[in-house]
């Protein structure tokens, strides 16, 4: 037998497979199945009486004998014909809805009609493509609220964590850190609950493996297996169902460096490593990766040339924000995308790092570091009355802001933890400002996305 007709006898038994899975019992399938049958039989039967009509042939009477066995023989045949017509096309619609209702429960919220959620998922589908860039918790609260208007997200996440879980694994592996990219993951799963409360858990120091959370250990173990730490967060993605990518700025392994000035010693001093910068006394001058000149990973400059629209913040300044500009392609990529660039000032300063910065501050210290990046919208939070937990200081607002960048004040910082932005408000407010400025859409509230 040749290989042409072993390949097409293979690809019609996996299709008789297929097809016999359709019937397995128990998946509500069949009984649809039957209705749509019905329906379209008698669709069959009100055309067969219009051609008795017309064709009147003794050779079809024993058709038409069996055909008056279950007619309405008291009515006229065009009459008949009708009723058999319009009763077929009324079960045939009922069994395509009810067939399609079957196939698609498992997917289907409790309480939310069919179209409703065939309607929002192709919204989502043909969202805008949205890049975000950052870490730590402030990317993993944007992307949890922008799932809710595009299923087209890439977050690129910054690779030079070196403190707890992921440094541990970092350090004893030899992989990148996978921390920052499974809170993004999990910010991206289609359904936040126990599969995602499964992979954010964190082993107690008695468990015997570190306080690690399972989440960083699959990803290591998946890296292992697999060979890639790409391959790895794209199984993990996959595992969770994510509304998008996940990609790390570069697949070097590479160290934060902060040029940190001590003004009580009168000198600077560098510091290495992620989670040691914030700890030291001092106002952050400078920071660089090491090496220097990292290769970015190209799916992710693929993405930026590819948006529509760039979220640069919120997060860390120094050690989530920037060490992806300092990668040397991707802050190229940024400056050559034709897209729309939003950058989110953070809600509150951080000590170690902001403290006692205004709007202004975060932008200078973003100009400072990669030069010609230009954003088109800047939002600000504008509760900076709201009270903040002791030790917590709110960003303090600029007017030189205003006399140099487009700014736009809205309310996103969240109730409950005022020190954080609220991740619903965010993204509405974001998705309203990028149709006001791209399409006829406008700012339209009457798109529900829920």
């Amino acid at each position: 037998m040749s290989r042409k007709n072993t390949y097409l006898k293979d690809r019609l038994k996996n299709n008789l497979s297929q097809i016999r899975r359709w019937l397995t019992p128990g998946i509500g399938v069949k009984r649809w199945l039957v209705v749509v049958l019905i329906g379209t039989t008698l669709i069959a039967l009100g055309l067969a009486f219009f051609a008795l009509d017309i064709y009147r042939d003794t050779s079809v009477g024993w058709i038409r004998k069996a055909l008056m066995t279950i007619s309405l023989s008291n009515y006229p045949r065009w009459l008949r014909a009708m009723i058999y017509g319009f009763v077929g096309v009324v079960i045939l619609f009922i069994g395509l809805i009810e067939l399609n209702r079957s196939v698609l429960r498992p997917f289907i919220k409790p309480g939310q009609p069919l179209l409703d959620t065939l309607s929002t998922y192709r919204r989502r589908q043909k969202g805008p493509r949205i890049v975000a860039l950052g870490g730590g918790t402030g990317l993993s609260s944007l992307l949890r609220g922008l799932k809710k208007y595009s299923h087209n997200l890439t977050a690129i996440v910054t690779v030079t964590d070196d403190g707890g879980s992921s440094g541990e694994l970092r350090k004893n592996l030899g992989i990148l850190p996978p921390g920052d990219i499974r809170n993004c993951l999990t910010a991206l799963a289609d359904d936040e609950e126990m599969l995602s409360h499964v992979f954010q858990y964190r082993f107690g120091e008695r468990a015997g493996v570190n306080g690690h959370s399972l989440g960083n250990l699959f990803i290591s173990a998946l890296a292992d297996i697999t060979g890639s730490f790409e391959e790895a967060v794209a199984e993990s993605g996959r595992v969770l169902a994510v509304k998008g990518r996940v990609l790390p700025a570069t697949l070097r392994d590479v160290k934060l460096v902060a040029e940190i000035n001590l003004p009580d010693e009168g000198r600077e001093i560098n510091v290495v490593g992620e989670s040691t910068i914030p700890k030291i006394d001092g106002k952050i001058e400078h920071i660089w990766l090491e090496p220097s000149n990292p290769l970015p990973f190209p799916p992710a400059v693929q993405a930026i040339l590819n948006a529509d629209l760039i979220i640069i913040g919120p997060g860390s300044l120094y050690t989530s924000v920037i060490p992806n500009l300092l990668v040397p392609g991707l802050a190229d990529a940024l400056k050559s995308s034709r897209a729309l660039k939003f950058f989110v000032c953070n809600v509150a300063n951080q000590e170690g790092e902001t403290l006692g910065y205004t709007w202004c501050d975060h932008i200078q210290a973003i100009e400072k570091h990669i030069k010609d990046l230009h954003f088109d919208i800047i939002l600000c939070n504008s509760d900076s009355h709201m009270k903040m937990p002791k030790g917590v200081k709110a960003v303090l607002p600029d007017p030189q802001l205003e006399e140099q960048h487009s700014v736009y004040f809205a309310s996103i910082a969240d109730a409950e933890n005022p020190w954080r932005h609220d991740p619903k408000r965010l993204a509405e407010v974001i998705t309203d400002l990028y149709h006001e400025r791209t399409g006829p859409l406008g700012n339209n509230n009457s798109y529900d996305y829920n």
